[in-house]
């Protein structure tokens, strides 16, 4: 647990469960079990767990293994990507959202980094660099997520 009035600049890293009361500032959050972002927590980091819940502010990207979700009082700015994502009435999101599950089951092949020029518009490499990254704890979501145009959605 992140208390409130604590600060930490850098990556953190658990192999439990993490709660977030307090800030992060880094280039990555990942967890092994559930990443919980309360009320009062702010996160500048990309987030990669097995279940990440947030009721306070995110700013980064966020892989899930299994599920997302974001209340009613969460703030997220980023791209999420997990096979479930769930968005409470009143929640603010601003980003894109992968759901696509097959993609996730079949992350067993390492990410591989090439200019977006490269591919044909559509391309879905950055579904599977994404995916492997949320499952090997990569911060690839957020470098081939930025390249392909995003889809915006708001709730509230």
């Amino acid at each position: 647990m992140i208390g409130q009035g604590i600060s930490i600049a850098g990556d953190v890293k658990a192999d439990s469960s993490l709660k977030v009361e307090g800030r992060i500032e880094g280039r990555s959050v990942q967890c092994s079990g559930e990443v919980e972002i309360a009320e009062s927590g702010h996160v500048t980091a990309n987030i990669i767990a097995k279940t990440v819940k947030v009721s306070g502010d995110v700013s980064g990207d966020i892989g899930g293994s299994e599920k997302v979700l974001i209340t009613k009082t969460g703030r997220v700015q980023g791209n999420i990507i997990a096979p479930r994502v769930q968005l409470e009435d009143g929640a603010l999101f601003r980003g894109s959202i992968d759901m696509n599950p097959a993609q996730t089951a079949g992350a067993d092949k390492p990410a591989q980094a090439k200019p977006s020029s490269a591919r044909p518009a559509g391309s879905d490499n950055r579904q599977e660099s994404a995916s492997a990254a949320a499952k090997q704890g990569t911060s690839a979501i957020s470098e081939t997520a930025r390249k392909e145009p995003s889809l915006n959605l708001k709730s509230g």
